[in-house]
């Protein structure tokens, strides 16, 4: 049987460059988010085995009854979770809602808990298997105005690198990645015509990290790494 990799937070850049990454190395390919007409856009977008499961990773429920036809699509063997949700609005701190603030900590914080436990149970039977977050700048800093993207994913962080520390001696690696930067889509295209494409990150090449990290030896893991545009001021 295949290899499985699975992908919450599936979208139109980096979900869909870290699809197609797994799925050229023969990995059967499970896409995860809430829209399902932009997860088969993904999927007509890939050669490979890749199936779309439509769920809200904030909701338990929701997410194991998509875990539950995940594994019975692939088996319960997931050789690889990547946790690339996140959402939120920018807005200081007077005005932005209470259910804004909850709804952004679930996205960027919860659901990496929740689908975390969904994968662990073969992993640990296995004593092997990777898990991967998507972090931001604001995994590390609390500008102005992103008090609702950094609360949850300093949670995050936090998160990989408590389940690293619990984990890594029992075979799961565990990793987190900062993305310091804006990841090229076609929206910021249209948005900043003149800019450089090379003062964004290329989500190809992000995806080719990704892979980098699942093949390293457990004699060198890397718990956190970060990635910018060599531009990017930091």
């Amino acid at each position: 049987m295949n290899k499985v990799a699975v992908i919450l937070g599936a979208g139109p850049g980096l979900g869909l460059a870290l699809a197609k990454k797994f799925a050229s190395e023969g990995y059967s390919v499970a896409i995860v988010s809430r829209n399902k007409e932009r997860l088969l856009s993904i999927k007509k977008q890939i050669d490979g085995e890749i199936e779309v499961f439509a769920a809200d990773v904030t909701k338990e429920t929701k997410l194991k009854s998509a875990f539950e036809k995940i594994f019975k699509k692939f088996g319960k063997n997931i050789d690889v979770m990547i946790y690339n949700a996140g959402q939120f609005k920018m807005q200081g701190i007077q005005k932005l809602k209470t259910d804004d603030f909850v709804s952004a900590w679930e996205s960027n914080c919860l659901g990496g808990f929740i689908s975390s436990k969904l994968v662990l149970a073969s992993m640990l039977r296995r004593k092997k298997g990777t898990i991967i977050f998507t972090g931001a700048t604001a995994s590390l800093r609390g500008s102005a105005n992103f008090s609702g993207l950094a609360v949850g994913k300093f949670g995050l962080r936090a998160l990989s690198q408590s389940i690293a520390r619990e984990l890594g001696p029992k075979g799961i690696h565990v990793a987190h990645v900062i993305i310091d930067g804006q990841i090229l889509n076609q929206d910021y295209i249209k948005r900043y015509p003149d800019r450089e494409p090379g003062s964004f990150l290329s989500p190809e090449s992000i995806a080719e990290q990704y892979w980098q990290i699942h093949l390293q030896d457990p004699t060198a893991w890397t718990l956190e790494m970060d990635l910018r545009p060599s531009v990017e001021k930091f």
